[in-house]
């Protein structure tokens, strides 16, 4: 069993995680973090009292309760913080919160190192999307006019999304970077055109209704091919979830994309 604790308990995310926790016979949970407290983390998501109560207090929870994994879904300007500590104590993050800087990657990847507590970072957790992901960076090689519109709830904070800037990135690692479109375009509304990533365009939607959605959509002669991704409920990202908490303390150092756990 799996020692995991999970800070943000109380938001939607994390009381998805703590319910996965709970149903997985491969992991415990032993602590729930977060702002909220009192509140009996097994009650909290239906699955009966637990004996488990939310606390605000993340370095008490872990001399107590000793983890092995801390998984992460606050915000962004906590998680950081929250990784710290973490991986201080020798707990690995699991970190599903986005917008982290790459300056404070590169620190946790120090502190992963110097502290040989492995740290994991994924801008998606739902299978479906890291298989769009590699289905987009295959689909670049031979179709390189591309552009990306990535959908989420109005709560969301960052934009784009890590999906998005990753997807962007692995298509980079295929594609040279050109600007695409005409080149004498010009945008009568600033931002019209989205965000320019290497050439390409990221566009971002923030809407009631949606959860996490993502279309690739490449353009070529006579052409186009459009590679989507839905997740329809939270749930869609807890096998992720879960396979990172049972994977991380088997890497080493700071690993980023569920791709590099899964078989």
């Amino acid at each position: 069993m799996i020692k995991v604790l999970v800070s943000g308990a109380c938001g939607r995310m994390g009381q998805a995680v703590v319910k996965a926790v709970m149903e997985d016979q491969e992991l415990q949970l032993v602590a729930a973090v977060d702002i909220k407290t009192g509140i009996d983390a097994g009650e909290m998501v239906g699955m009966g009292k637990s004996g488990i109560i939310v606390t605000d207090n993340l370095d008490q929870a872990i001399e107590d309760t000793k983890p092995e994994v801390m998984v992460d879904f606050t915000r962004p300007d906590v998680v950081y913080g929250n990784a710290v500590k973490a991986l201080k104590k020798g707990v690995s993050p699991v970190i599903g919160t986005t917008g982290l800087s790459d300056e404070s990657k590169a620190e946790l990847a120090q502190l992963a190192k110097d502290n040989n507590a492995p740290c994991f970072i994924a801008p998606n957790f739902a299978i479906g999307a890291v298989l769009m992901m590699l289905m987009a960076k295959q689909a670049a090689k031979y179709m390189p006019e591309v552009e990306i519109i990535e959908l989420h709830h109005d709560k969301k904070l960052d934009a784009p999304s890590g999906t998005a800037l990753q997807t962007a990135a692995m298509i980079s690692e295929v594609r040279a970077a050109h600007q695409q479109g005409n080149p004498e375009e010009s945008e009568k509304v600033q931002g019209a055109r989205g965000a320019n990533v290497d050439g390409m365009h990221i566009h971002s939607v923030r809407l009631p209704g949606y959860v996490a959605h993502q279309e690739v959509i490449f353009g070529g002669l006579g052409q186009t091919l459009t590679i989507r991704h839905d997740s329809l409920n939270r749930e869609s990202f807890m096998p992720g979830v879960c396979l990172a908490c049972k994977k991380v303390r088997s890497l080493s150092g700071l690993v980023i994309g569920l791709d590099k756990v899964m078989d």
